[in-house]
């Protein structure tokens, strides 16, 4: 596998020897970079990526996973400040802000938001609306990746399908992920 710096618009390959894959775009019969980064050829799927190397921040749309820190609670939604966006992790989002209406946490009624978020807790979540971004975390892989205790602010464990403080003993309830406590995002 030979791997080039290109820039947008190089010839990555030949349409008679690879695909079109991340990053790229046929023209011709020329697959060329969307984006400034390094070739990739990926021999068992025969095509031709772009792993892109520029600094440009994700474009954000409706559908895509991102994940922020909620830094704000009201009694009908949360205020969660965007860290980055899923499959652009090492891409973050500056100073972009986004809403958790109640109403889009869970499919079922919720009584209270204090009984599913919490300050500082980590979310995953869905953009469902761009002007102002407002997110969803009703599908059962969205909600708390990682949850800090009201009592101590010490991070919550997962035990027995509860969320243990192991500081001050403190059990709480989150509307949780499936990628709680992973240390990664699926």
């Amino acid at each position: 596998m030979q791997c080039s710096f290109v820039i947008p618009g190089d010839v990555v390959g030949s349409a008679e020897e690879f695909v079109t894959g991340d990053g790229t775009y046929l023209k011709g019969r020329s697959i060329r970079s969307l984006t400034t980064g390094i070739t990739e050829i990926d021999q068992k799927n025969r095509s031709a990526n772009v792993v892109s190397k520029a600094n440009i921040l994700p474009e954000l749309s409706v559908g895509d996973v991102v994940v922020g820190q909620i830094t704000n609670m009201r009694d009908k939604m949360a205020i969660v400040a965007l860290a980055f966006k899923k499959g652009y992790e090492s891409r973050p989002i500056p100073r972009t802000e986004a809403l958790i209406y109640v109403s889009n946490i869970r499919n079922t009624y919720v009584k209270d938001i204090n009984q599913l978020f919490g300050p500082r807790d980590i979310v995953k979540a869905k953009i469902i609306k761009e002007h102002p971004l407002d997110l969803s975390t009703k599908d059962e892989d969205l909600g708390v990746i990682k949850a800090y205790c009201s009592r101590c602010a010490t991070a919550l464990r997962l035990v027995d399908g509860k969320l243990e403080c192991p500081d001050c003993g403190n059990v709480e309830t989150r509307k949780l992920s499936t990628d709680y406590g992973l240390g990664m995002i699926r």
